[in-house]
């Protein structure tokens, strides 16, 4: 029996599989990324891609290694280690437990929302897992220090409350449904203030702009801005099927005999049908931009443009990593 052909050290797996200027190529990798599956993986299937994907970055092919083995070892490799510092992320801040975490918290939210002390501690569990979920995902250009994570998170936690407080008290006298919307307002007026509060080093000495082919041209606040913004979207995206999909339905269903026979179902129906919406929802608002977005050197700060000139006087565009 003849081994197959040894695997060309060639691959960039520095990079995603499928093509990134698409939407669909963008969603197929994400669907990869936000596999919930991979929180199940045991260390020693965890240390084996490690392995795999260090050596062969390093130019080792091992025997009898297929392209499709060497993308799973990578995209488990991704799921599991911080791109920059390389040490094992926690368990609940990876992109694969964005799922089941976010069903979970989210379901709960939206279950419990008709009393003020539920209001108050299922926004504080949802900001305390943001946090969690955007220190382990931390650039390592540009690390987050301990008070900036405490102010983002106590702003956001704080923002959050406020807003769902505030609306629950306008929809006493509104019909019911309209009621249930009141933790996705709060969610989303979060996201607007937590994103940039973790972000704000960014958003005060730019993240690194480059040409095509990833040389580094400076610093850009512009790009920190449209970055930030594009992140944003994303997680309201994420999050507006998710709480606004179930709501409708469990509406629907609690006027029938079978929940009022069986009340205990109610949140489990619902963390369920939350689940559905983001397992879908997750990716596919993660592939909405491009991971690495773009945009013309014009749009730049008149200073960057100027040292963007120097280097190069005929580049139109720039390119830049818009975090998730």
């Amino acid at each position: 029996q003849k081994m197959p052909p040894s695997l060309p050290a060639t691959i960039n797996i520095r990079e995603p599989r499928w093509d990134q200027s698409t939407f669909q190529g963008r969603a197929k990798h994400f669907f990869m990324v936000t596999d919930p599956r991979n929180l199940l993986l045991s260390g020693a299937t965890l240390e084996e891609a490690r392995r795999v994907v260090e050596d062969y970055r390093a130019g080792t092919v091992q025997p009898g290694l297929t392209e499709d083995q060497l993308w799973r070892a990578k995209y488990i490799y991704d799921s599991a280690f911080h791109p920059d510092t390389g040490e094992k992320m926690i368990l609940v801040g990876r992109m694969s437990a964005q799922v089941p975490m976010n069903m979970t918290i989210t379901g709960c939210m939206l279950t419990f929302y008709r009393t003020t002390p539920a209001v108050l501690f299922w926004q504080w569990v949802n900001q305390s897992f943001n946090a969690i979920v955007n220190y382990t995902n931390r650039s390592g250009d540009a690390p987050i220090t301990p008070s900036q994570l405490g102010t983002a998170y106590v702003s956001a936690t704080t923002g959050a409350v406020v807003t769902a407080l505030g609306l629950k008290s306008l929809t006493k006298h509104l019909p019911a449904l309209i009621g249930r919307y009141v933790p996705f307002a709060a969610v989303a007026a979060a996201n607007c203030i937590n994103i940039p509060l973790m972000r704000q080093r960014e958003l005060k000495l730019g993240i690194p702009v480059t040409d095509e082919n990833g040389n580094r041209l400076g610093e850009s606040t512009a790009a920190a801005q449209k970055a930030i913004f594009q992140v944003v979207v994303s997680r309201i995206g994420m999050a507006a099927p998710a709480m606004a999909i179930p709501p409708v339905i469990m509406n629907m269903l609690e006027k029938r005999a079978f929940l009022k026979r069986y009340p205990y179902l109610n949140a489990p129906l619902q963390v369920g049908l939350v689940g559905l919406c983001l397992v879908f929802a997750t990716p596919l608002c993660c592939a909405l931009f491009p991971q690495k977005s773009s945009m013309p050197v014009s749009s730049l700060e008149p200073e960057v443009q100027e040292q963007i000139r120097k280097k190069d006087p005929w580049l139109e565009t720039v390119y830049f990593n818009k975090g998730l």
